[in-house]
C-alpha cells in the first residue's frame, strides 16, 4: 500500500491533540540548548526539522494516519508558538526498503549527515544502462535505450512529478499549481500548454510512451512498465501531502 493511498483514504479514528509536557522528565544524556551550541560564523538558527520515522502498517495499529498525526503535531506547536510556519512532507521509499524508518525517512528527504554516511555506497556503474527507460530521479536524467534523452528541466519534472505518484491520475490544474509555484496567474501556463508539453514528453519517450497515459476529461497517469526502471539515488523525492 502506498503513502497516498492511506493519506487519500477517511479516517475515522478522532485527531488526538498532542500537548506540551510541563512536568520534569529524566533524561539520560541532556544535550546543552541549541543557544548554546557553537553555530557556524555568521548564521544564526531559523527552525528545526524533526524526522519522524513510521510506516503505514505502524501508524494504522495505533488508531490514527499520518494525517492525523501532522495535524496533532501542529496544533500543538500552534499552541506554544503562534507565530511558527510549519511545512510537511511525506517521505517516500522504494517498496521492501530495508533499514529504520527514521534513516529512510532522513534519506528521502535529503537530510545532510545521513547523505554523507551512505554517499560511498553508491555502485560506480550507474551509467551502464540496461534497454527500456530508466528515470533516474538522483541525476535528473532520463536514459533511453541506453542513451540520455535530452529532456528540458520542466519535461523532467512533469515526468517525475508523475513517476512519484505512480498510479494516481493527476489533473491539469494541479501540475500547473505543483510545477509552476511561484509564478503570477499571467505566467503560469493554461491547462492546454500541459498538454503540449506532455505531447513532446511523449515525443522524446518514442516507443515507450504510453507509460504516461492520457485520462480522458481528467489528466494524465504514470503506469509502471515492464521496460521502465527507477533509480532515486540517495533517496525520493517526496510530494508534498499536508
Amino acid at each position: 500500500m502506498s503513502n497516498t493511498a492511506l493519506l487519500e483514504r477517511p479516517t475515522t479514528a478522532p485527531a488526538r491533540h498532542l500537548r506540551a509536557v510541563t512536568a520534569p522528565v529524566e533524561t539520560i544524556a541532556p544535550q546543552r540548548p541549541a543557544e548554546e551550541r557553537a553555530l557556524p560564523a555568521g548564521t544564526a538558527p531559523r527552525g528545526f526539522a524533526l524526522y519522524v520515522g513510521i510506516d503505514e502498517a505502524k501508524v494504522a495499529a495505533s488508531g490514527v494516519s499520518l494525517g492525523v498525526l501532522v495535524d496533532a503535531l501542529r496544533r500543538t506547536l500552534a499552541d506554544l508558538a503562534p507565530t511558527a510556519e510549519t511545512y510537511a512532507t511525506v517521505a517516500l521509499a522504494p517498496v521492501g526498503s530495508g533499514g529504520r524508518d527514521v534513516d529512510v525517512v532522513r534519506l528521502a528527504l535529503h537530510e545532510p549527515s545521513a547523505i554523507a554516511r551512505t554517499k560511498n555506497e553508491e555502485p560506480e556503474d550507474e551509467d551502464r544502462a540496461p534497454g527500456g527507460v530508466v528515470v533516474d530521479i538522483s541525476r535528473k536524467r532520463v536514459l533511453i535505450d541506453g542513451e540520455s534523452a535530452a529532456f528540458t528541466f520542466k519535461e523532467f519534472e512533469l515526468l517525475q512529478y508523475l513517476v512519484l505518484r505512480e498510479g494516481r491520475t493527476i489533473e491539469r490544474t494541479e501540475l500547473v499549481s505543483s510545477l509552476w509555484q511561484g509564478t503570477t496567474d499571467d505566467e503560469a501556463p493554461g491547462e492546454r500548454t500541459i498538454d503540449v508539453h506532455v505531447r513532446r514528453l511523449r515525443a522524446k519517450l518514442g516507443r515507450y510512451e504510453d507509460i504516461v497515459r492520457t485520462v480522458r476529461g481528467v489528466g494524465y497517469r504514470f503506469d509502471r512498465h515492464a521496460d521502465v526502471s527507477i533509480r532515486y539515488g540517495h533517496g525520493t523525492p517526496s510530494p508534498d501531502r499536508f
